[in-house]
């Protein structure tokens, strides 16, 4: 064996090592921890405060230390959510909403920058708790996605649209330019009229694709039927709104019961919400719902149906992994990509037809 023997430049001890950082260089001011918050999307912020909140209440009335936990405490911690009924519904969480209590637990400990406690034991905890919910065969067991809006739903659901009116229009134009260009119900409710630009061929629209953190310019053809084409239906949009008064800021607003742009929400006196009247990620998303509803389609509806309807549709037609991921603004590789495109392929590629 090849003894390994240091340079004479490489110091002999430990003690021999200089001091490389002074306090200051340990130090984080507020607006770094304010920046570096900023890069965590505020609904994940939400569920992570909301589950550390729950893990240190637990960790007060067992004695327990939550920061730093030990592996021990995180795995009675993922035993008592197994069994306990929640606030909410009366049941113990799911398995992805305890994944998620795990996660926010990690985080908080590498945001105070303490060591993350060790999760093996808590996670076969979990591991049998999935396999006795399925076994069981409790709907729990399954994971909730929402049904994809394929054409046959978004047809329906346009259907159901009073298209002669203002909130009509809007939500038309959400259903087949969030269809269209793939969209995430966030990234829609952030579309400025100046993002979305007519040519000779369709719509180029651009996008900020909020997972993988960049622009896309994503192009959207003229359809063929003028009913569910997204071209002619922001069009239509654009011109109410310019009717209103409208011709900058946000695309998709708020729509008052008399039909008329909302005026900005107050409360006490003070303004809340978007100022222009903004539709929120999750208004935009209840209009989904609320239209599914009303079209009288049974199954969970909500923003994501319009995104994952696209991909199962686009991958039905013959659309290649490569061109939906890329149209989408999904990553590379990306696991719910793939998991609605073999959903598509259930049928149109099914190795069992043929032999």
């Amino acid at each position: 064996m090849t003894e390994i023997v240091p340079t004479a430049a490489a110091p002999a001890t430990a003690a021999a090592l200089p001091a490389l950082h002074t306090a200051a260089d340990l130090h984080l001011s507020p607006a770094a921890r304010a920046a570096i918050e900023a890069g965590v999307p505020e609904s994940t912020r939400r569920a992570y405060a909301s589950d550390w909140s729950a893990f240190t209440a637990w960790c007060a009335t067992r004695g327990r230390t939550p920061l730093p936990a030990t592996p021990a405490t995180v795995t009675e911690y993922v035993t008592h959510l197994t069994m306990a009924p929640s606030a909410r519904t009366g049941r113990p969480l799911a398995p992805s909403s305890i994944e998620r209590a795990l996660a926010a637990i990690r985080t908080m400990h590498h945001a105070a920058d303490a060591p993350a406690p060790q999760t093996k034991a808590a996670r076969k905890v979990l591991s049998g708790y999935r396999e006795r919910l399925a076994l069981s065969h409790d709907p729990a067991a399954r994971p909730r996605r929402a049904d994809p809006a394929v054409p046959e739903a978004l047809r329906a659901m346009l259907a159901a649209c009073d298209r002669t009116t203002l909130a009509g229009k809007r939500d038309a134009a959400l259903l087949l330019l969030g269809y269209a260009c793939a969209a995430r119900i966030s990234e829609l409710a952030a579309l400025d009229i100046a993002d979305v630009v007519e040519t000779a061929d369709g719509l180029l629209v651009t996008v900020y694709r909020r997972k993988i953190k960049a622009h896309t310019e994503t192009a959207v053809p003229y359809g063929r039927i003028p009913a569910t084409c997204p071209v002619r239906a922001v069009r239509d949009l654009l011109a109410a709104l310019a009717d209103a008064g409208r011709t900058s800021g946000p695309l998709l607003v708020r729509i008052d019961r008399h039909g008329r742009i909302a005026a900005p929400m107050t409360r006490h006196g003070r303004t809340i919400g978007d100022p222009d009247g903004r539709l929120t990620p999750g208004a935009a998303a209840d209009v989904v719902t609320r239209i599914a509803a009303a079209a009288g389609l049974e199954g969970r509806w909500t923003g994501h149906s319009l995104r994952r309807g696209f991909a199962t549709a686009a991958r039905r037609a013959g659309a290649t992994l490569e061109r939906i991921g890329r149209h989408g603004g999904w990553a590379d590789g990306s696991a719910a990509l793939l998991g609605y495109l073999e959903e598509g392929d259930r049928w149109t590629d099914n190795p069992v037809t043929g032999l």
